[in-house]
């Protein structure tokens, strides 16, 4: 008997469900019933979930499973999320891991203090499970673009080990804030980044700088890498366009 060969839609359908269960997530939080629902729901929507109910049994996770994101308590005993997510950002292995703090602290300052130590989303809770499930999808893409968008031909081209830049095959040194604002920028192409969320994730909430400091790194970068790549939208912020 014959096999039938799959329709290109069957075909299309099975090559998104592939893709959606290399995705693997660790979720992180305290209290059993939150990690055992929105497990459920990620699960459901056919995501590799892996979970953990501190930072230090985060980072264990971390190391073992390698997640493509990390949704990250903020309010956890033994190592709480600002802590775990700056030795995140630490380790060489995993500090490009995308972070999202889930949090029920959802004041202005306690957002910028989340992005201050290197988170890349936030969300309030009580958890609206289809917001949460939208922006995971949406987080999820932007990792699969940036892969999809890695070669030479794009003309900007980045190294994180080695903290180097290469502009049509020339490799460009930068110094370390403005190889910071530049991967902030280019790991979400098209996302509008307003310039307090440039300042919290790059300079961190605790630390001053004058009011000029982002509009002299983004002069310097244009100099390095050409004007067309980073746009200002006049009184917002800045964004990356490929």
């Amino acid at each position: 008997m014959r096999g039938t060969r799959p329709t290109g839609r069957r075909c299309a359908a099975e090559n998104a469900l592939t893709e959606i269960m290399s995705h693997r997530i660790l979720l992180v939080d305290d209290e059993p019933d939150i990690l055992e629902f929105v497990k459920y729901t990620l699960v459901k929507e056919g995501y590799e979930v892996f979970t953990a109910q501190n930072g230090a049994e985060a980072l264990k996770a971390a190391a073992q499973h390698r997640p493509h994101l990390i949704l990250l308590d903020m309010m956890m005993p033994v190592m709480d999320g600002a802590q775990t997510c700056r030795a995140i950002r630490e380790d060489p292995q995993l500090r490009d891991t995308m972070v999202v703090f889930l949090s029920a602290l959802g004041e202005e300052e306690q957002q910028l203090a989340g992005f201050g130590v290197g988170a890349d989303d936030y969300l309030t809770k009580p958890i609206k499970m289809k917001l949460l499930v939208s922006r995971v999808q949406a987080i999820l893409k932007r990792i699969d673009a940036g892969k999809a968008t890695a070669p030479a031909e794009e003309g900007v081209a980045m190294d994180r080990e080695r903290y180097t830049v290469t502009r049509d095959g020339r490799e460009i040194s930068l110094p370390r804030k403005e190889f910071a604002l530049l991967d902030l920028l280019y790991s979400s192409p098209g996302k509008l980044f307003s310039r307090e969320e440039i300042y919290a994730r790059i300079w961190g909430s605790e630390v001053v700088v004058g009011d000029r400091t982002i509009d002299v790194h983004i002069r310097k970068l244009r100099q390095k890498i050409g004007d067309e790549k980073i746009v200002t939208v006049k009184g917002v912020g800045y964004k990356y366009e490929p």
